[in-house]
């Protein structure tokens, strides 16, 4: 089996990254043990085990695949890596930003190594948004199983790994309204597994984020919430603004010590204030209200 090392900075925070991949207690693609997360992907239609042990400076993981990969598909599992452990984006920008900030300064000074861990892949991500969306963080797992038992396939060790474009693409809505998804839920998300399977909607790490979020807005089902949980998730991207997150808002209101949340319009404006680092503005207001879970 090939081996990923990657070096961990010094103040990295090991139980928030177990914490984010162990919220599904029933562990059908990941499964969370103290300093260890095995996670079960797709790639190229091959069942994939990653197999991380978080040691005091470095990421081990032994990839376990049920066939023979190639070099460039494991250079595509280095950057699920980079993903999963949440190295894309470097809170130490943020906390310089925000060193004198009256709002988030303090609560960024206590919590300096705090990061956003992201989705094995951009497809994960997306689909995750989707499912989430105006639902309670109990059900969108619920329905994430389901999802990922429908679409995905079963490791040679057991565990699920999560689907691809091309096996979504493949389903029947009612192979998902039957099963508690909404009709509209299950259509956007068919409907987005088959612009990407078709190549007419690219999800590239490397591609233009403004032109990815018009490509995806442009998807019937899928508004500016989606959109900018799916760039945190799926692009690591640093400057995302969640003016539409009902928790960002309930933060923003305990911080400010008012008596409702902000509306959508004025807390734009407060994050507003923190771009070009908004994604971590919204880290660190999410940690404010649940410490080890990042949602």
């Amino acid at each position: 089996m090939p081996t990923i090392l990657i070096p961990l900075p010094a103040d990295y925070r090991s139980a928030d990254v177990l914490a984010f991949h162990s919220r599904d207690a029933e562990g059908l693609a990941e499964q969370v043990t103290p300093g260890r997360i095995r996670k079960g992907v797709m790639l190229g239609g091959v069942p994939v085990v990653l197999d991380v042990a978080l040691g005091a400076d470095a990421a081990r993981c032994e990839i376990d695949a049920d066939s023979v990969l190639t070099p460039a598909q494991v250079g595509q599992l280095r950057q699920a890596l980079l993903s999963i452990l949440g190295l894309r984006i470097d809170p130490a920008p943020f906390l310089r930003f925000v060193r004198d900030d009256p709002l988030l300064g303090a609560l960024a000074r206590r919590q300096p190594g705090l990061r956003i861990v992201q989705s094995a892949t951009i497809f994960e991500a997306l689909t995750w948004a989707i499912i989430g969306q105006q639902i309670n963080l109990t059900f969108a797992i619920a329905l994430r199983r389901t999802f990922i038992e429908q679409a995905g396939a079963r490791h040679s060790s057991g565990l699920w790994c999560y689907p691809e474009a091309h096996a979504v693409a493949q389903l029947a809505p009612e192979a998902l309204t039957t099963r508690k998804f909404s009709r509209a839920k299950a259509e956007t998300l068919l409907r987005l597994a088959g612009l990407v399977d078709a190549g007419a909607l690219g999800l590239g790490l490397d591609d233009d984020i403004a032109a990815v979020s018009q490509s995806l807005l442009a998807v019937k089902g899928i508004g500016p919430w989606t959109v900018n949980y799916a760039l945190l998730r799926g692009y690591g991207h640093p400057d995302c603004s969640l003016h539409g997150d009902v928790a960002i808002r309930a933060a923003l209101q305990h911080l400010l010590g008012e008596d409702s949340k902000p509306d959508m319009a004025r807390t734009e404006a407060l994050l507003a204030r923190y771009s070009p680092h908004r994604t971590m503005a919204a880290a660190h207001l999410w940690a404010s209200l649940h410490p080890r879970d990042l949602d």
